[in-house]
């Protein structure tokens, strides 16, 4: 049982650093960029940025 138990400490380690050092990362430039292109093609359809 103590070798099941490494094992499995060492993937939930390594599942913790890829979901914290890759995945968090990635779906934040995501989400920033899908805002962003929503912001661009909302503005296309209404015909710019306001005027003041």
């Amino acid at each position: 049982m103590d070798e099941n138990d490494e094992i499995r400490k060492s993937e939930e380690m390594r599942s913790f650093l890829f979901l914290t050092v890759v995945m968090v990362p990635v779906l934040t430039v995501m989400i920033i960029a899908a805002y962003g292109f929503t912001i661009w093609f909302y503005q296309m359809l209404i015909g710019g940025p306001p005027h003041h």
